[in-house]
């Protein structure tokens, strides 16, 4: 009977711990990913400005071939909304672009609705560099309490920082063709 009170005991500290621990985690998280793309930004605007062109850049395009999109509000540029609903690696969400500057900067407000709920925002910027653009995609938002405890066993930056490397990488080859 003493070693169940002192295995219960261990794990009241163990999880006193990390709780502690999550609730001293910052508020907010940013993930952001840049690459160099040998194309004026002229040509990398429109990837980004029109959702209709995000199948061919966009990792998360590629996780659910069957997933429901639905357009709306304006064709592109600010007002322009994206909704998904897709199997459990995409979930259900909406994009709505909040504003957009030609050939520099892209913000988008995101929800996701499920597997979990969340509202973020997303930028994607486009510098000039040389003969090049740099261009950045990043994405913030909020951290609930809930979500610091999990933030502590899974890495948000390698986990999202992946995919944007990888759309990125995509958005290179389209635009450099």
């Amino acid at each position: 009977m003493t070693t169940l009170i002192y295995i219960a005991i261990v794990l009241a500290v163990l999880i006193a711990i990390v709780l502690i621990v999550a609730a001293m985690r910052p508020d907010i998280f940013r993930v952001q990913r840049s690459i160099d793309i040998n194309a004026p930004a002229e040509k990398i605007f429109p990837l980004i400005n029109d959702y209709r062109h995000w199948g061919s850049w966009s990792p998360y395009e590629k996780l659910d071939p069957a997933m429901q999109r639905t357009f709306s509000g304006a064709p592109n540029g600010k007002g322009s909304v994206y909704e998904w609903n897709g199997n459990k690696n995409v979930g259900r969400g909406r994009m709505e672009i909040l504003d957009a500057t030609p050939s520099s900067k892209i913000v988008i407000k995101l929800d996701f609705f499920s597997p979990f709920e969340a509202h973020n925002t997303a930028e994607f910027t486009m510098q000039p560099k040389g003969n090049a653009t740099n261009v950045t995609w990043a994405m913030q938002g909020p951290v609930p309490y809930m979500m610091k405890i999990m933030h502590m066993f899974m890495n948000m930056d390698r986990m999202c920082g992946d995919q944007f490397q990888q759309g990125l990488s995509s958005m290179k080859a389209v635009a450099e063709k």
